[in-house]
């Protein structure tokens, strides 16, 4: 088995993208307001920010800062997880090892995550969240998925809302897989 090193620094910046188990789903977006009921009672119980994030039917990318002193984002994703799928019927598929260990289907059981470096890895990684849903080929311009940060970035003056353009039928492979 691989050993996963995760960089626990306390007050850090980290860039994380979540999955579902089955990627062909479309829980994430079908289910957004009890995703949001989740940030919401995690971040009541355990606050952190969130610098950025966009929600894809079948995966999320957020960025976040945690307060001082604290490094504990991995319960925070188990919170969320935990609070999200237990929202949900269940009637998903679930693996004989996840069956013996009482666990249900709905996500993937590994994230990944990022330290941030520096101001321009995280500008990086906050553009990289608010483009996704243009790369996956769910809009045409960032401004027309509605479960991103970006809209609120608008707000703050950090982006123009035309940020990225129109990118139908650019012809520009964004190197991810559909």
């Amino acid at each position: 088995m691989t050993a996963y090193r995760r960089n626990f620094a306390e007050g850090g910046c980290f860039f994380f993208t979540v999955n579902l188990a089955e990627r062909r789903l479309a829980l994430l977006t079908d289910h957004v307001e009890l995703l949001r009921a989740a940030f919401r009672e995690t971040h009541r119980r355990h606050p952190f920010t969130i610098d950025a994030i966009v929600v894809l039917p079948d995966h999320l990318h957020t960025v976040w800062t945690l307060p001082e002193g604290d490094a504990d984002f991995a319960m925070r994703w188990q919170l969320i997880k935990s609070t999200f799928s237990r929202g949900l019927a269940r009637n998903e598929r679930i693996s004989q090892s996840r069956l013996a260990k009482g666990e249900r289907g709905i996500w993937q059981r590994r994230y990944w995550e990022h330290t941030i470096r520096d101001d321009v890895d995280f500008a990086r990684h906050v553009d990289y969240v608010h483009i996704n849903p243009v790369k996956h080929g769910l809009v045409n311009r960032v401004r027309d998925w509605a479960p991103s940060s970006f809209h609120r970035h608008v707000k703050l003056g950090n982006y123009p809302v035309d940020w990225a353009g129109d990118q139908s039928d650019d012809g520009r492979d964004y190197g991810e897989r559909g």
